[in-house]
């Protein structure tokens, strides 16, 4: 059925008011606290900019269906189809202005109607908010993690490969990469990517851009970055050396044959606790130019036992 845009979207500015009383409340009454949050940034106007400079504008528009995708995660809710749960609630549709809800097909198409420059238009916005967020808490030091994420599907999709996936082996996935603060705990940027390429590709470029905007809105902050073995490269920590920032990045053991030697011939090693030890040094592999701090760690764990299944209380357990 075709309906007009005024038939669509309503005005809404007055916060409706909460009694604790024995009244009929819908199961998302809560999404009150978001409409004055909402109206105060203007989120749903930042949302409709993003998009501005496509030509085919559907009557619900594609900022209100991202904004609609916003209160489905906030919700809950993960596939498309869970809208029928809430299609016919006030609050939410108090929350969007809008005097019904798009189906799931009107959704999609909107979606599909999307292009690179509304996607990284969106992108410059969530980088936006977050600086604004940490420009004004004024932090001393600002603490980056890097980190890559399998997001399986269950069908073909665009984007998607057949990758590396730990869950839903040989499943088409996509692997973004995310850059998340710490201190707040929000997402500062993604790299959207297929499910077949390694964590590091394309990282180096994200990384510097993401150190870079933190160091235009704080330049006086100490930054630091939080990385996995993936990211251990000779590029990346050379980079993140001459840009100043502070780092911590594990090292994928398997790959240097060197460092098995270098930590069975320690004798000297430093009392954590009752289970962990460790020791400091210099190290860098082979062909790198430059010496990094290193720590080493060790856990003493329960030995395997392979005699005969008893009780526990009759075997004696032996750690090294």
């Amino acid at each position: 059925m075709k309906c007009s845009r005024a038939a669509i979207h309503r005005k809404t500015h007055r916060i409706p008011e909460i009694r604790f009383e024995d009244q009929k409340l819908t199961s998302f009454a809560g999404l009150v606290v978001y409409q004055p949050l909402f109206s105060r940034i203007g989120l749903k106007q930042q949302l409709g900019s993003c998009f501005r400079h496509l030509k085919v504008s559907p009557i619900f528009g594609h900022g209100v269906v991202v904004l609609l995708l916003v209160v489905h995660l906030l919700l809950g809710y993960r596939r498309l189809q869970d809208m029928r749960y809430y299609a016919d609630d006030p609050m939410v549709h108090r929350l969007l202005g809008l005097g019904r809800l798009p189906d799931v097909a009107t959704v999609s198409r909107t979606l599909a109607g999307l292009d690179e420059t509304g996607v990284a238009n969106l992108r410059r916005l969530n980088r936006q908010r977050v600086l604004e967020r940490l420009g004004a808490l004024g932090l001393a030091r600002i603490t980056l993690d890097f980190d890559g994420s399998v997001l399986s599907t269950g069908r073909f999709a665009e984007g998607t490969a057949v990758g590396f996936n730990r869950k839903k082996k040989g499943s088409r996935s996509y692997y973004p990469l995310f850059c998340t603060v710490a201190q707040t705990g929000q997402v500062l940027d993604v790299w959207h990517r297929p499910g077949n390429v390694h964590d590091s590709n394309g990282a180096k470029a994200f990384i510097l851009a993401c150190m870079r905007e933190i160091k235009a809105i704080l330049p006086r902050a100490t930054i630091e970055a939080r990385m996995d073995s993936a990211f251990f490269n000779d590029d990346i920590v050379s980079m993140l050396d001459r840009e100043e920032v502070e780092f911590t990045a594990s090292v994928p053991f398997e790959r240097f044959a060197a460092l098995k030697t270098l930590i069975e011939n320690r004798k000297r090693w430093r009392r954590l606790d009752g289970q962990c030890s460790f020791f400091e040094t210099d190290w860098k592999p082979a062909k790198w130019q430059d010496r990094y701090r290193s720590v080493f760690t060790r856990n003493q764990n329960r030995k395997q036992y392979k005699g005969a299944v008893q009780l526990d209380l009759f075997v004696p357990y032996e750690y090294g």
